[in-house]
């Protein structure tokens, strides 16, 4: 059933894809101090789609201090990213008292000791989180991860997935704002 649904809900956003002309991300590096070290776009796509982990930072449930936690994503190529979670917890929790949150994925890097730096890359999303999603959008991320993380072996992954569908939860990242910075030695 689950399957099914997961098939269809590609065929329309597909079709949505295909024929809307909507693009709320935007590449803006102007926030970056230091300009010399910008990174271009095109890089920032690339760490974006390659990373195999990013921090997602929110603020506390109750407002007074911040919560960063490392996590496994998916980037659907659009505006969107998905990270999964247990249906309750302290991610769901702080979502919903603030749907505002920065997702930062590192890039490579490279200790340079004879001179006291790091080479580096890294992107900062700010983003809108939503959870509570359709069942379909919750199986076509779950696709989504399986395709990035174990392509060989999406079939029994999607059987999984299925199967522990109950006790997963989605979360969408809907990407407002992309920069990326670099000190490129490498």
């Amino acid at each position: 059933m689950l399957i099914r649904l997961f098939f269809d809900f590609i065929y329309r956003t597909t079709d949505y894809y295909i024929h809307s002309n909507i693009n709320i991300m935007e590449f803006n590096n102007t926030q970056v101090r230091r300009q010399d070290r910008l990174l271009d776009e095109t890089r920032s796509f690339e760490i974006l789609k390659e990373g195999e982990y990013g921090i997602l930072s929110m603020r506390t449930e109750n407002g007074d201090g911040a919560y960063g936690i490392p996590l496994s994503y998916v980037w659907d190529r659009g505006n969107s990213i998905y990270i999964h979670c247990a249906p309750v917890g302290r991610k769901l929790n702080c979502i919903d008292a603030c749907t505002n949150v920065s997702f930062c994925v590192v890039g490579r890097t490279k200790v340079i000791s004879g001179e006291f730096t790091t080479a580096y890359e890294s992107i900062v999303l700010r983003c809108t989180a939503h959870h509570g999603l359709h069942e379909a959008e919750r199986m076509s991320a779950l696709s989504l991860f399986l395709s990035k993380y174990c392509p060989n072996d999406k079939i029994r992954g999607l059987e999984y997935a299925e199967k522990s569908f109950h006790r997963t939860e989605i979360i969408r990242l809907d990407i407002e704002e992309i920069s990326g910075k670099t000190k490129n030695r490498f």
